[in-house]
């Protein structure tokens, strides 16, 4: 009985051994392995892919994404490169591809001038609008007192007088 429970202990430690080591790599993914003619190259290759955002990512460069589009695109950067291409023309092909959103610093175009210009023109509005209203809360009323009465018409004043004077006839009686 004592070698059976062993037995199943050994199994289920071997299995856990297993499970722990073997199934996670499964799960790493290949590393990419590109080879070039010279350091030269490979900085410009580094770059671009530090430059370029994935297509698929939110905001990930092409360098840090495990998609499988980005790992699609450095192969073509690497073709690229060693086909001769300037950094220039990869930029150029990849914009073409996929549209300026590979881009981190979309040029200044039509479509883009709200992207470029809109936060200034906002801070601007903004900043006309504290102006205006620090200015209309420092204009005195023109109708009013400091007190916080208002002034009367001459019409006003002569009804006014009319009614005290009334009032003291009145009361003088």
């Amino acid at each position: 009985m004592k070698q059976v429970i062993f037995d199943i202990n050994r199994f289920l430690i071997n299995t856990f051994i297993y499970v722990i080591l073997v199934i996670p790599a499964t799960t790493w993914g290949a590393i990419d392995t590109y080879e070039f003619e010279s350091a030269e190259q490979q900085d410009r290759f580094h770059s671009l892919t530090n430059e370029l955002r994935c297509p698929k990512c939110q905001n990930q460069n092409i360098a840090d994404s495990n998609s499988e589009i980005a790992t699609d695109l450095r192969g073509e950067i690497h073709r690229l490169l060693n086909e001769g291409e300037s950094d220039e023309q990869i930029v150029d092909f990849m914009v073409t591809r996929y549209g300026d959103f590979v881009l981190y610093k979309p040029p200044i175009n039509k479509v883009t001038y709200p992207l470029w210009f809109g936060p200034f023109v906002l801070i601007f509005l903004g900043g006309l609008i504290v102006f205006w209203i620090a200015r209309r809360s420092k204009e005195p009323e023109s109708n009013s007192r400091k007190d916080g009465a208002h002034s009367l018409s001459n019409a006003e004043k002569q009804r006014l007088e009319g009614l005290l004077q009334q009032k003291q006839n009145g009361d003088g009686k």
